[in-house]
């Protein structure tokens, strides 16, 4: 099946599951002598919560759901419906508050009935979830330390909101309506089962170990696994994977990193290179080689493979140029001579990681390289500045814009220019592929 014809059957089922319990619940008796405003407050509840739970599925990594996207959309959706979702079931108690003043007496948690009880509890968790997650660089709070928040938080909000449905009663009460219910309920409690039960068993099965840990040039480091008792993964170029080291896979601590290597070794070694930007990664280059690992992936959609050119142009920016490592030492190895020009985009030359690779795989491929600083040194010839339309002018003649796919990577503010930029110059959206760092 196509991928976009895939993409638009989730995107149908994403709907339907969405209404599906508003669906349920209008069906048979309902309440006597209710107004409009209560029972569309009803329906935002209902949805909101269905949409809520579905977030547990969309951020489970599965990789039918996310192939035809790319799990750097499929996150960015769950970071923009779970604002929808917010929206939906804030507005289930302040439209009933608004109906029935009086009804504001069931915000005093101490002597509410228990129903009312869970229904604030999850809205006070979902509060919490949502201005912890938005505001997270702000508060301060380490990666480790929210996901963990975030995932405790989001079982309370669903869970606590399932019990308030439940001791409501109104639109659940009949028996096959509570087994839908419940079965829904199940479903859920298999996603989390799935994601911090059954997949890090699958890990454990298939670890790795480090072999080499090597420095590179803006304080990165490359580290070398290599599979232990299996095959290792079967990737695509500039796909990613999430990389725990030295921990367990039960553990929160996993990040998300290009592969830089290329898929064709067949000794199933693969390669990260990492900056050292954090608490984390700023240890990376004190791993000793016999450290064991865990790799969960590959994912993403950022790969030359699944986008047929007769030429490439890759805009890569600071730590952008890792996923282009891996996709340059692949298209080598196999003796690819499609030519490719690549912009590396970075403040200063000791800042070029992988700069000697790239060097030395020009030899090997139709390699254009252009080097652009933003500080660059005494008698630099190159080109300076940040990447700008006269620039992509330059390095994409007109005979190439809708015949060579673009692929970009790199800070966000760099992503949205190229992508402006080339868009303004008549390359077609299905010829730009952007990656974007901030899965985490």
């Amino acid at each position: 099946m196509p991928q976009f014809l895939r993409g638009f059957l989730w995107i149908q089922l994403y709907v339907l599951v969405s209404v599906a319990p508003l669906g349920f619940a209008l069906l048979g008796q309902t309440p006597p002598g209710r107004d409009f405003l209560t029972e569309l407050s009803v329906a935002l509840g209902f949805v909101g919560l269905s949409m809520l739970g579905l977030q547990f599925a969309i951020t489970a990594r599965f990789g039918t759901v996310a192939a035809p996207y790319g799990m750097d959309v499929v996150i960015r959706f769950h970071r923009l419906i779970s604002l929808v979702a917010f929206a939906f079931v804030l507005a289930h108690p302040l439209l009933l508050f608004v109906t029935d003043p009086q009804t504001l007496a069931l915000l005093r948690f101490w002597d509410a009935p228990w129903r009312a009880r869970f229904g604030l509890a999850s809205i006070v968790a979902l509060v919490a979830l949502v201005v912890t997650s938005v505001y997270r660089t702000r508060l301060g709070l380490r990666y480790e330390v929210w996901k963990l928040a975030h995932g405790i938080l989001a079982v309370v909000v669903v869970a606590a909101a399932l019990l308030h449905v439940q001791l409501v009663g109104h639109y659940v009460s009949t028996v096959w309506k509570q087994v839908l219910w419940v079965a829904m309920s199940a479903a859920l409690v298999g996603v989390l089962g799935w994601v911090r039960i059954v997949k890090p068993i699958r890990q454990l099965r298939h670890p790795w170990e480090v072999v080499a840990v090597e420095a590179e040039r803006g304080e990165a480091w490359t580290v070398e696994l290599a599979p232990v008792g299996h095959d290792g993964l079967q990737a695509l170029p500039g796909q990613y994977a999430w990389l725990i080291v030295d921990g367990s896979p039960f553990s929160v601590e996993e990040h998300p990193f290009s592969l830089s290597s290329s898929t064709e070794r067949d000794d199933g070694h693969v390669r990260f290179t990492i900056k050292a930007l954090g608490d984390w990664s700023g240890g990376i280059g004190d791993l000793a080689p016999g450290t064991r690992a865990y790799v969960d992936g590959p994912y993403g959609v950022f790969s030359p493979d699944r986008h047929e050119a007769p030429g490439f142009v890759f805009v890569a920016g600071g730590v952008g140029i890792t996923p282009f490592l891996g996709i340059l030492q692949t298209l080598a190895d196999r003796g690819d001579r499609r030519p490719i020009t690549l912009l590396y985009a970075a403040p200063t030359c000791d800042e070029l990681t992988g700069l000697e690779r790239l060097e030395s795989l020009r030899q090997h491929l139709e390699l254009e390289l252009v080097v652009v600083l933003e500080d660059p040194p005494p008698g630099w010839q190159g080109e300076t500045g940040l990447p700008d339309a006269d620039l992509l002018d330059r390095l994409a003649p007109q005979r190439q814009r809708t015949r060579f796919q673009y692929f970009v990577c790199g800070p966000p503010p760099m992503l949205d220019a190229v992508e402006t930029a080339l868009e303004a110059r008549g390359v077609p959206m299905e010829q730009i592929q952007i990656e974007r760092f901030d899965l985490a």
